[in-house]
Order: C-alpha cells, then structure tokens, then sequence
C-alpha cells in the first residue's frame, strides 16, 4: 500500500485539473507536495479543516467522476489514485491530531442526526468555539456511514475514531434520543441552545408498492444493513434494484453465508445508478444479474416479474428491496414552525429554515446524495450559523 501510494504520488504534474472535480476543492497538489516533502501532519491538518471526513470520502467517494475523473493523466492512461493518497494522509493525522478550539463563545448549538453532514457541521463549529450536544437516535454516532455502508466498504473503526476525536474536542454526544417525541425542538431552546441543526436523513425505505411486500421473508435495504447479523435470509436471495445501496445489500448477503444472490433491475447495465466499480466488485464476490425484469409481485415463494411483455417466476428464499429511501423525521411541520415538503424540510442555500436559529442540510433536505455533498453543503451552513449566532444573521 506504500510503496503503491509513494509512486502514485510521484506521477503527480501538480497541474490542478483534479480540484475542479472536487466538491468541496481539495488543494490535491498542494497535499501531494506537502506528503512528499515530508510534511504529512500539515497535508492532514490541511484536509481536516478542508474536510472533517475527508478520511471516510478517499473511501467512498465516486472518484472516478470527481478528482480522479478530471486527472489529465487519465486520458491517455490510468489517472492518479488520489483516493489512496488521501486516505493514507487523513488516516495518519485522525490517529494523531490535537484538535483546540479557538476561544469559547459562550453559546451551545443543538446537533440533531449524527450522519455526515451532522459530525462535519459539529467538527467546524467546536472548532469555532460553540459547545456542541449531538442528539443521536440510535445507540452510536455515524448514522448512514455507520448503519447503511458495509464493513468491507468503510470500517467502523474509522468511524469510532471521528467519536473519540469529537469527545476529545468537548462534544457532548447523548445517543438513543429522539427530538420530536419526548424532547421537542421548544424544549431546546428553553434549555438554552441559541442554534439548533437539524441533519436527521433519510431512513424510511421507499416501497414497491406490489403486492407481497409485507410477507415475513421480504425486507427492505436500509433496514438489513443496519443489523444484517440478525436477519435469516436462507440460501437464496433477490434484491430488487441497482443502486449503491442494493450492490451493497447483494455484497454483505454473500458475506453472510447467502449461496445465490440475484439482483433483479428493470433497466439495462447502461442505466444502472449504481457506480460502474460497485457493479463490478459485486460481480467479482458472485453476484449474479437480472435485467430487464421488472417485478410485479412478490409470494412466498420469489417473485414474479414482467420481461419482454410477458411474466415468469424467480423462485428465492428471501427478498430484499432496495430502490429508494426517503425521510422518516418527527421534525417538522407547524408545531416546529419548520416549512416541509414531501416530509423533506425546506431550507435555502445556506441551510436556513422558516424557522430562525433553525438550520438544516444533508439527505433531509437534498434527498440522498454522496457523503462529499453533505460536507459541501454543511460548510456553508457553518458559515450562515456561525454569522446568525454572531448576531449578524438574526431577523425578526
């Protein structure tokens, strides 16, 4: 891995094409340079205060779209693997960081959701100073980077590294709690929180809508990734759609001791959403492919689906639908004087919500997009909070 990441690093022009695919705009020759010339603590400080998850984006970012994608080395021949590199940098200085704020502002910000864009936005604003209270639903903090992406993809350690980073900087985390049940958004503000952001996701699985999907062997994406251990899916298994989210799902199946995992999608291979490397590694671990099938119902006994005008029959032992998710928020609507569209919250360009003090970004607000978008989006609502809590902000 050094040695690969070394002369990956070594081919490196420094031309710069790479940060215009970046979303966030990662000075990449600027961390390359730094790498080489034996600064690997300044690169880290550099891509931590670019990017809090910039060791969890070299993992799962869709590079080959982003800064691998616009690697002029890349068009006539292999593009430089940035991913390498900056994972072995952000992975080095997240061990060994030393994280101080700048002087205590003497405000709390409530962080409700834990998922990427909530640990990026509690990152940058202990870092300025605010004390921070993550509110967590479930009983650890990561949300879709800890229950909707596979080991193999991203390891939880990396995960409970940004914990212990965070705790190390004074944030104050309280897991299992819900806000919209027993703790409203009112209550938060009577406590004392001069900002609340709201970063809650998407958890609620989109259905088919076709008959059979309440049957005790059919299941949906998001929830068997959460817990897969508990699940006991037989020898057989269908998962229904082509995302990253199903090629997960097909992936971590097999790993859990499943013979044959068939994905069943009604498009064809140039249409599927998920990434051309997913697609590919699921293909290498054995995952076998059905196109052009689109599924009509489900029994106990597999699924029938339509091809070519006419039906047939997929016999399985499990089924695992994985097209969509959407939000699943308590938060929301006018008792929280917080404007909702389609159960997604309403804010503007900088995370500002109806309501003021109220912010909100990530998958709540966007719909589901990459983590990196999270982060992109999350920096500039630090910005509006940042200047809203400075008083700068604050309308009547």
């Amino acid at each position: 891995m050094e040695m690969h990441m070394i002369d990956e690093a070594r081919r490196c022009i420094r031309c710069g094409a790479c940060v215009r695919g970046c979303p966030v705009h990662t000075e990449i020759p600027e961390m390359i340079r730094l790498l080489m010339d034996g600064q690997i603590l300044s690169a880290g400080e550099m891509l931590f205060h670019n990017n809090p998850l910039s060791v969890v984006c070299s993992l799962v970012c869709p590079q080959e779209k982003q800064c691998e994608g616009h690697c002029v080395l890349g068009n006539k021949g292999a593009p430089i693997r940035i991913s390498d590199i900056e994972h072995y940098i952000s992975s080095f200085y997240l061990n060994v960081m030393n994280l101080e704020p700048t002087a205590k502002k003497g405000k709390s910000v409530a962080i409700i959701g834990s998922g990427p864009a909530g640990i990026t936005i509690a990152f940058l604003m202990a870092l300025r100073g605010y004390d921070i209270t993550i509110y967590e639903g479930k009983d650890q903090i990561g949300g879709v980077l800890r229950y909707g992406i596979p080991q193999f993809r991203l390891p939880k350690e990396v995960i409970d590294r940004l914990d212990m980073q965070l705790r190390r900087l004074g944030v104050v985390i309280r897991p299992n709690t819900t806000i919209g049940t027993s703790i409203t958004m009112d209550d938060l503000f009577r406590d004392g929180f001069s900002a609340v952001f709201v970063g809650t996701g998407v958890w609620r699985p989109r259905p088919l809508s076709i008959p059979g999907e309440s049957l005790g062997h059919c299941h949906f994406a998001i929830d068997y990734l959460k817990n897969p251990d508990v699940y006991r899916l037989g020898n057989k298994v269908c998962v229904i759609g082509a995302g990253n989210t199903a090629m997960d799902v097909a992936r971590t199946a097999l790993r859990h001791g499943v013979k044959d995992v068939i994905v069943m999608y009604r498009k064809g291979w140039d249409d599927m959403p998920a990434r051309k490397i997913e697609v590919e590694y699921a293909q290498i671990d054995g995952v076998q492919f059905m196109l052009d099938a689109s599924p009509v119902s489900i029994n106990r006994k597999g699924v029938r689906f339509s091809r070519d005008g006419e039906e047939d029959f997929l016999d399985c032992d499990s089924v695992i639908v994985a097209v969509s998710q959407g939000p699943r928020s308590l938060i929301g609507s006018e008792k929280d004087g917080i404007e909702e569209r389609q159960g997604f919250l309403v804010a503007d360009e900088c995370g500002r919500t109806s309501r003021p003090g109220v912010f909100a970004s990530g998958d709540v607000v966007t719909g589901a997009k990459t983590v990196v978008e999270a982060v992109r989006f999350s920096k500039k609502v630090v910005e509006a909070m940042d200047s809203y809590l400075s008083g700068e902000g604050v309308t009547d």
